[in-house]
C-alpha cells in the first residue's frame, strides 16, 4: 500500500490535466481504492485529481488503510493542489457518519449519481480535462430512483450522448463492445451492420488519439467459429457484422473478421491486433478479467469527455477491511490524463 512517506514533490503546471475522480458507491471499496491511488507519487506526475465525494468517508477510509493525508475541501477546481500527501475534494457531503461498509444502501447510490453528475458538468463547462470513476453499485443506484443499468448509460444520459461504446483496456488487450448490459438474446436481435460500424469506428478513433498510427483491429463474430460458413448459427455474421467490416475497409481502417472469439484473444493477446470488437458483454469481459481486473480499465468511447474507471465492482465483501488493491484506479488515472493530454493536442 502507498505511504504518504513515499510520495515525492511533484510540482504544479498547467500541462497536467485535470481529473474528476468520482468515489462511486461510498459503501463499497471506492474510497479505499481512491485514497492510495491519490497519494502514489506517479498520480501528481500525470493528472491533479480533484475527488468528488464525501470527504467524512475518505478520512474513515484512510484511517481503515493506517495513512493520515491531508484530505482539503474545496469548493471549486479552481482552488485544488498538486502537493503531496494532499487529497482535494468537493465535498457533497451526502452520506451519513454511520454508513455501514458492504451494505447495500439507497443513500450511497444517490450520492453516488450525485457524484457523476458534478463530474460531467465540470467536465462540459471545461473545468476538469476527464472523468476517472470509482465503482457504483447497480441495485443501491436503482433503489435510489435512477434506473440506468451503469456508468456508461448514465454518462450518456448526463451528457446528452445519443451513442457510446465500452472500452476494456489492459497492457495486453483491449476490447471494445458492440453491445453490453443488456441479455444475450436482446444484444444479438440489437447487434446490426450500422451498430458494428460505428463501434469499430469509435474504437479506431480512440485508439488514434492514444497514439496508435493505424490501429489493427479484430472483428468478434457471434456464433462459435464465426459461424464456419453457416454451420452454426443462423447467418448472424454474414449479415450483421461482414457488411460494416467491407464498409470500414473500404474506408482505408483495417478491420478483420468476423472472427472466432476463441482465437481471436489469444491473437491479440500476442500482439497481432490493437483492438478486439466484442458483440456482447462477456464475450469481451471474460478474457479481459482473465488476464487480471487489477490491471484493467474502463474508457467510455463517444462521451464529449474522457472517461475512464477501474474494472472491478464495489466488492462489498471486502469493504473496510483495508485490503482493496488500488492499482486498477492508479492506472485508470493514468490513461484518463494521457488522453486529456492527446485530445488537447489534437485540438
Amino acid at each position: 500500500m502507498t505511504s504518504i512517506d513515499a510520495v515525492t514533490a511533484v510540482p504544479a503546471t498547467s500541462a497536467v490535466p485535470i481529473v474528476a475522480l468520482t468515489m462511486g458507491d461510498g459503501a463499497g471499496i471506492g474510497p479505499e481504492v481512491i485514497v492510495p491511488a491519490v497519494l502514489d507519487a506517479r498520480t501528481l506526475s500525470w493528472c491533479l485529481p480533484v475527488v468528488i465525494g464525501d470527504a467524512k468517508r475518505l478520512r474513515l477510509a484512510a484511517q481503515v488503510l493506517g495513512l493520515t493525508p491531508d484530505i482539503v475541501t474545496i469548493s471549486t477546481v479552481a482552488e485544488a493542489e498538486s502537493t503531496p500527501g494532499r487529497i482535494n475534494v468537493i465535498d457533497l457531503d451526502l452520506l451519513p457518519e454511520d454508513l455501514k461498509w458492504g451494505e447495500l444502501s439507497a443513500v450511497a447510490g444517490h450520492a453516488a449519481y450525485e457524484y457523476i453528475r458534478v463530474a460531467s458538468e465540470l467536465a462540459v463547462a471545461g473545468e476538469v480535462q476527464a472523468i476517472c470513476t470509482a465503482p457504483l453499485n447497480k441495485e443501491a443506484l436503482h433503489a435510489a430512483g435512477h434506473i440506468f443499468p451503469g456508468h456508461t448509460e448514465l454518462l450518456a444520459h448526463l451528457t446528452g450522448t445519443e451513442e457510446v461504446s465500452m472500452m476494456l483496456s489492459t497492457p495486453k488487450l483491449k476490447v471494445i463492445h458492440v453491445t453490453t448490459h443488456i441479455g444475450l438474446l436482446d444484444a444479438v436481435a440489437r447487434i446490426e451492420p450500422g451498430l458494428v460500424e460505428r463501434t469499430i469506428r469509435r474504437g479506431h478513433d480512440a485508439l488514434r488519439r492514444s497514439g496508435v498510427a493505424d490501429p489493427v483491429i479484430g472483428v468478434c463474430g457471434i456464433n462459435p467459429h464465426a459461424g464456419e460458413n453457416g454451420l452454426f448459427g443462423y447467418g448472424e455474421e454474414d449479415l450483421k457484422i461482414v457488411p460494416a467490416v467491407e464498409k470500414l475497409q473500404a474506408d482505408g481502417i483495417d478491420a478483420r473478421g468476423p472472427l472466432p472469439a476463441d482465437t481471436a484473444f489469444f491473437l491479440a493477446g500476442r500482439g497481432d491486433y490493437d483492438l478486439i470488437v466484442a458483440m456482447y458483454h462477456d464475450q469481451g469481459h471474460g478474457p479481459v478479467k482473465v488476464l487480471g481486473i487489477e490491471a484493467g480499465v474502463n474508457i467510455t468511447v463517444g462521451l464529449p469527455v474522457i472517461r475512464t474507471s477501474v474494472d472491478h465492482g464495489t466488492a462489498f465483501d471486502i469493504a473496510g477491511t483495508g485490503i482493496a488493491e488500488p492499482g486498477s484506479m492508479v492506472e485508470a488515472l493514468r490513461q484518463a490524463a494521457e488522453l486529456a493530454t492527446s485530445t488537447v493536442a489534437l485540438k
